[in-house]
């Protein structure tokens, strides 16, 4: 992913107003982000418990999007699985996320949601960056290349249900 700038995130939003994304925390590393190593910039907002934020690069221009997931976590022996990079994380490691629409549909309060890495890891995970916090992932047949890949077409997919 090319690295971003912090006005490159805010005018990146296609499900909240400008004025709500002029308002958002962004993260003050940037410059420390590895954006070789990243298919999306994903951070929780530090002032607001249930609300994460995802940009990533669709068509040569940045997409953000706000998402929002409950607060409640799992018991540590409950474990659950990120929809997409496919990593299992215990407890709260996973959250449904929802995501508001674009456009009018949006605004008249129609979500979609979708289960992820709660703290937005995944192509760390999926390159073995960041191990999950059981220690392990699941071994797969597919490469690194081809996981990667899916990663990023399961993001899509998701990104894609925001228009229709």
């Amino acid at each position: 992913m090319r690295s971003l700038t912090e006005q490159d995130i805010r005018n990146s939003f296609i499900n909240c107003s400008k004025g709500e994304a002029k308002r958002l925390a962004i993260p003050r590393d940037l410059d420390e982000r590895p954006w070789g190593d990243l298919d999306f910039l994903g951070w929780r907002d530090p002032g607001a418990p249930d609300r994460s934020y995802l940009v990533t690069e669709r068509e040569e221009r940045f997409v953000g999007v706000t998402l929002r997931f409950p607060s409640s976590q799992r018991g540590f022996l409950h474990r659950s699985m990120c929809s997409l990079c496919l990593t299992t994380h215990p407890g709260g490691g996973v959250s449904l996320m929802t995501a508001r629409k674009a456009g009018t549909a949006g605004r008249e309060g129609n979500t979609v949601g979708v289960y992820m890495c709660t703290d937005l890891a995944c192509s760390l995970y999926v390159r073995g960056k960041k191990i999950p916090q059981s220690g392990i992932r699941i071994e797969e047949s597919l490469t690194m290349d081809e996981q990667i890949a899916r990663t990023t077409g399961n993001l899509s997919a998701f990104l894609d249900k925001l228009y229709v």
